[in-house]
């Protein structure tokens, strides 16, 4: 016993006494860097790690480190989701239930509905940031531009940010004629982009900037990076694009298949999974050779720009690792919503050339993808791009809401291991702060009362203690444009209006059947009563106001846009309806088919 008083163990005893008198202080466990990662518009199985044949090696080996989740959902398209993600407030409490450039002025005279994010809601960043972290935004905001809406007054240290729904990708060049400019600010100011600008090395490097001033002072730090990849007008350098021509020649209906059949052996979805064959889809085979080719080749931009971030992302992994940091950095990688489609299906025609040599692109195969060149892909692969799930891009079919998400660093038990757990956008900002050991905002914060979180932490899920965040009887509601839908266990339920909706409210089981191929509306009659019910009390509790009747989102951008433009300059006018005329007839089209 230590306590004995023979002369060789008096050392050890007195040693001993005094250990008991003064214990050791141990060094605190530093608090964990984040980076939260947001690709803008990348579909289910657009990564290695879910089906994908698009190279993403950095992507993948975070996979390999972390947590993938294969029943993620976010809002279906991007304002709201950014603003759910960074606040974990649902989007009709936050201001933004729909991006400002589609709201119809029947909504936009309530202020809940003004497109930009509230003053009554508290941003991740705010938190941190108040907890002494270093803050730092480097990429697309789109949740306002005046001066008190911008990311260096919502809680962000040092900014660079695009203000608006997206920009071209190699200069600073408005991709749609709503907009003068591309707005760029940085750290609250305009902002001019620098002549050998490239979106995705550009943000990375910005980011490695912020990090680096204030590197050594002590401090963790949280880095968000929303890219530009891959929303339109969808661009890479000519090197990436080589690596994907001809992997596309095929058509989207047999990538569809072949990127199903990868995302069933990655355990991404069940092995029994089937899909549907949208009605925007168009048959491959009935495409002339010189349309199949411009197709492809447009997909192979869309990979080659996948790729480029992803390089780019290695590029801030390798820097992390340099300067010792790399070991106490929590990575989130995820999409704001699904796949987009606005793509049109024939490359050449005359409204389509004079809308764009009016706007100074050019959508030439040969410079597809490049400066000056504008590109995105249609339904066809973006129904790929979705596989196996059903639909894309501002419906709310699984295609537009459920995308990957990857959460790896230190503190996250959980390696090389997938969640089929259910898991929404508004969980991010309270995992964040589990992460941190940041408390989240009290009712009254700053001086005003703000809206509590309605999110769930993923922490019993990264660390292994749980299979499951949310029980079956508790559901979690979702409204864009008129679309609804609400989760409840293993079950959802969903309402698809326009032109590419039938207006029903349909019951799937999306844990067996994510492709939602089999309505249970008339198998399971009880279970879509008793989750209408709480769709109604979800719209009711969140103030969702009624969408108008004849409501077309592509139609509500030109009318938005004219308004906004009218009385400035008579050509933006013009371009405008040259611009999105062709979706609206395209939609039109569509619907007479049907």
């Amino acid at each position: 016993m230590w306590f004995t008083a023979s002369k060789s163990n008096w050392g050890l005893s007195l040693a001993a006494l005094l250990l008991l008198a003064h214990p050791p202080v141990l060094a605190a466990q530093p608090q964990p860097n984040i980076v939260l990662i947001l690709a803008d518009d990348l579909g289910f199985s657009d990564l290695a790690s879910y089906g994908s044949e698009i190279h993403t090696p950095s992507i993948s080996t975070l996979a390999e480190q972390g947590l993938s989740f294969t029943n993620y959902h976010t809002g279906a398209n991007c304002a709201p989701s950014r603003a759910m993600l960074l606040t974990g407030v649902d989007s009709h409490r936050s201001g933004v239930p729909n991006i400002p450039e589609m709201i119809p002025p029947e909504q936009s005279q309530y202020s809940h509905y003004s497109g930009t994010l509230g003053q009554n809601v508290v941003t991740v960043a705010t938190l941190l940031q108040d907890a002494g972290y270093h803050t730092y935004m480097a990429g697309k905001w789109h949740l306002g531009q005046a001066s008190d809406q911008l990311p260096s007054v919502r809680g962000f240290e040092r900014t660079v940010a695009l203000a608006d729904s997206g920009a071209d990708n190699w200069q600073q060049k408005p991709y749609i004629p709503i907009y003068k400019k591309a707005n760029w600010y940085a750290d609250g100011q305009e902002y001019q982009l620098p002549d050998d600008f490239y979106s995705s090395r550009f943000l990375i490097d910005k980011t490695i900037e912020f990090i680096d001033s204030n590197q050594g002072d002590g401090q963790p730090f949280f880095a968000y990076v929303p890219f530009q990849a891959v929303h339109i007008p969808v661009q890479a350098p000519q090197e990436y694009i080589d690596r994907y021509m001809g992997v596309y020649d095929q058509g989207w209906t047999a990538l569809r298949t072949e990127r199903l059949a990868r995302a069933i052996k990655l355990g991404i979805v069940p092995a029994q999974t089937e899909m549907v064959t949208m009605a925007s889809t168009p048959n491959w085979d009935s495409l002339e050779a010189d349309q199949q080719a411009y197709e492809a080749k447009r997909m192979a931009v869309y990979a080659a720009m996948v790729e480029a971030m992803d390089h780019h992302i290695g590029r801030l992994v390798a820097h992390l690792k340099a300067i010792g940091q790399f070991d106490n950095t929590i990575f989130i990688v995820t999409s704001d919503n699904g796949a987009e489609a606005m793509g049109q299906q024939v490359q050449k025609s005359w409204i389509n050339g004079l809308r764009m040599s009016l706007q100074d692109y050019s959508i030439d195969y040969e410079t597809l993808g490049l400066k000056g060149s504008f590109n995105a892909i249609g339904p066809g692969f973006s129904s790929a791009a979705a596989s196996p799930l059903a639909y894309y891009k501002f419906y709310l079919g699984e295609g537009g809401m459920r995308v990957p998400m990857i959460i790896a660093g230190p503190g996250i038990a959980a390696n090389q291991q997938l969640t089929n757990a259910f898991a929404f956008v508004t969980d991010i900002t309270p995992t964040i702060l589990a992460l941190t050991g940041v408390k989240p905002a009290p009712a009254r914060y700053g001086g005003r009362l703000v809206e509590p979180l309605i999110g769930r932490s993923l922490m019993p899920l990264l660390q292994g203690t749980a299979e499951t965040v949310y029980q079956a009887h508790e559901s979690i509601g979702h409204e864009l444009m008129g679309h609804g839908a609400l989760f409840m266990g293993d079950y959802k339920i969903v309402f698809n209006r326009g032109t590419q909706g039938d207006n029903q409210w349909r019951l799937f089981d999306i844990v067996a059947d994510p492709g939602e191929t089999e309505d249970l509306s008339t198998k399971n009659p009880a279970q879509l009563q008793l989750m209408l019910a709480r769709y109604q009390q979800y719209i009711e509790e969140n103030n969702v106001l009624p969408t108008p009747e004849g409501y077309r989102f592509e139609s509500q951008i030109i009318l938005n846009g004219l308004h906004q433009v009218f009385r400035e300059h008579i050509l933006l006018v013009i371009l405008l309806v040259l611009f999105f005329l062709p979706f609206v007839l395209l939609r039109q089209n569509q619907k007479i088919q049907k």
